[in-house]
């Protein structure tokens, strides 16, 4: 996911986007715990991707 993607999209949707993404970081930590997660990157992405969402969610609060 690219940030001038987020951009274009209002609060509400960032904030669904939000709840998806920390649904699926849990998963993947349940999924290493287990050792079912065989792609351990993949952990990597979903944080820097809400990182990113939490970045442009609060850049839209400043304005």
């Amino acid at each position: 996911m690219k940030a001038t993607e987020l951009r274009g999209k209002d609060q509400a949707a960032l904030q669904q986007e939000l709840n998806e993404l920390l649904k699926a970081q849990f998963g993947m930590r349940m999924q290493i715990a287990t050792q079912q997660l065989s792609n351990t990157s993949q952990l990597k992405k979903v944080r820097r991707d809400i990182a990113r969402v939490k970045t442009v969610m609060n850049i839209k609060e400043a304005k």
